[in-house]
């Protein structure tokens, strides 16, 4: 079956059949400056408190976007808010992996975005990306990240997360973009309990070249706050270190939890 083909027949699923939320609806297949639609992708466990706010920020950037949740099963009123408010919703199961690899079949765009519930795009964010696909010269990338809170943890996260993304190093959390190609090509992402955002952006470096736009784009610390700063960069390093040197991706989840 053709890419198309999936497509087409996975859009007829979701929450009752919702129609997408498209922020421009000039945006078929681009806006109205010719740049094309970006499909934002937003994975979603239980975020009913902040989903208005991702799809209220998304429908207030300029340029063509379709939304769709990938969501894990929520149990609360994130389905509910998706459906009142227009946004398609793809609940394949068998993990995070899957839930995005379906949301992005279901997709209509040829540039796709992975944005999770608590991040913010920059408002040049749709021009940024169609400027670097532009003739071919990126196939995929992020964005530089802000971690909010305005306070010394934040910066310091901001600061260890721009270290680490001059060495090709970056997970979801800073909003990866990637051309449609590019991810069929890969195959999506891989199904893992772990490092499955760093196991495709690793695939993804060594697919063609990448980019990293300014932005920045911002994420939450609301996870990391109460660990500590020491304990956020040894769990970041020691996790991907070990990833690196072979430790199965199961073990290795549940040391993470423990951890966390």
């Amino acid at each position: 079956m053709s890419g198309a083909a999936q497509r087409a027949g996975t859009e007829r699923g979701g929450v009752g059949g919702a129609s997408r939320a498209v922020a421009n609806p000039s945006a078929g297949g681009g806006d109205a400056g010719g740049r094309p639609a970006v499909s934002v992708i937003v994975p979603t466990f239980d975020e009913q408190a902040q989903l208005p706010l991702v799809l209220d920020h998304i429908e207030a950037l300029p340029g063509a976007w379709e939304v769709i949740l990938a969501d894990g099963g929520s149990r609360d009123r994130t389905a509910a808010i998706a459906a009142e408010r227009g946004v398609h919703v793809v609940t394949a199961g068998g993990g995070r992996a899957g839930e995005l690899n379906a949301a992005a079949r279901a997709a209509a765009g040829e540039l796709l975005v992975f944005l999770h519930a608590d991040s913010r795009l920059p408002r040049d964010a749709h021009a940024s990306i169609a400027a670097a696909v532009a003739d071919g010269r990126a196939v995929g990338g992020n964005f530089a990240l802000r971690f909010d809170g305005g306070d010394r943890f934040a910066g310091l996260l901001t600061a260890a997360y721009a270290l680490q993304r001059r060495f090709g190093v970056y997970y979801g959390d800073s909003s990866v973009w990637v051309t449609r190609a590019a991810f069929d090509r890969l195959g999506g992402y891989r199904d893992l309990p772990i490092m499955d955002d760093y196991d495709f952006v690793r695939r993804l470096e060594r697919a063609g070249p990448t980019a990293c736009l300014p932005g920045p784009a911002t994420t939450s610390d609301r996870r990391w706050r109460a660990m500590g700063a020491g304990r956020t960069l040894l769990t970041w390093w020691l996790v991907r270190l070990a990833f690196l040197a072979g430790v199965p991706p199961a073990p290795l989840a549940r040391l993470y939890r423990r951890v966390r």
